[in-house]
This record gives structure tokens, sequence and C-alpha cells, in this order.
């Protein structure tokens, strides 16, 4: 069997992904677990977001690696994420803010027949 990706992105989030992509050049997804809009996913540009050795890689939309903080996933490992996009700004630093979109991220319970054949976690390594 295939390993199961994690996360996964609708085609509005991967078309949003492209302009964000031809704007900015190489992107980086964040989520941190905060409150309020801390909790949605971030996209920033590759150099201005730092990866901390308390976040963990989840896994790749196209070439953008997707990372969340370890307590965050905690809640969310048992879940499939998909990351999406909806009309409204949010109240972020998140490169699709001046668009008048912003990402949000759906979410769906692995079948636990699954569980045993997810994609492997990265994690920081310099």
């Amino acid at each position: 069997m295939n390993k199961i990706p994690r996360i996964n992105a609708t085609e509005e989030a991967l078309t949003l992904l492209n302009e964000l992509t031809a704007l900015h050049g190489q992107l980086i997804i964040h989520q941190s677990g905060g409150c309020c809009d801390g909790s949605s996913p971030m996209c920033f540009s590759i150099d201005d977001f730092r990866i901390g050795y308390s976040d963990v890689g989840l896994g790749y939309i196209g070439s953008i690696a997707f990372w969340m903080s370890k307590d965050q996933f905690e809640y969310w490992k048992h879940t499939r994420l998909t990351l999406d996009v909806v009309v409204g700004r949010g109240s972020s630093f998140s490169l699709e803010i001046p668009t008048g979109k912003r990402f949000i991220i759906r979410s769906e319970l692995f079948k636990p027949e699954e569980l045993e054949h997810l994609e492997d976690l990265f994690y920081k390594t310099d």
C-alpha cells in the first residue's frame, strides 16, 4: 500500500499558492496552534520564517513544505488535513492576506486502517 499523505490541498489553494510563488519565490506554510488566527495556516517566503525544533513537518503541497508546532500536531495527528481557501481577510502576516483570501484547514479523521500507512513526519535537522 502507498503511503497516505497527512496534508493535501484543494485546487483553489494550489492556484493561490502558484500565484504567491510567482510573486514571492519559494514558500513555506506553518500552522502554529495559537488562538484565533494564530491557529490558521500561514504562508511565508522561505527566507522570512525560521522553523524551530518544536515544529514538525507533515508533508509537501507540491514543493511547499507544511510545518506545524508539535503541540498543535498532538491535536491533529489523527486527521487528514486539507489546505483550502476562503474569501475574507485574516489578521496575520500570511502572504495571501492582500489578495482578499485566506488559507484555512479542513480536516477529517483517518480510518483506523489508514493510521499505519501514513507518510513519515520530518523534523529540522540543522
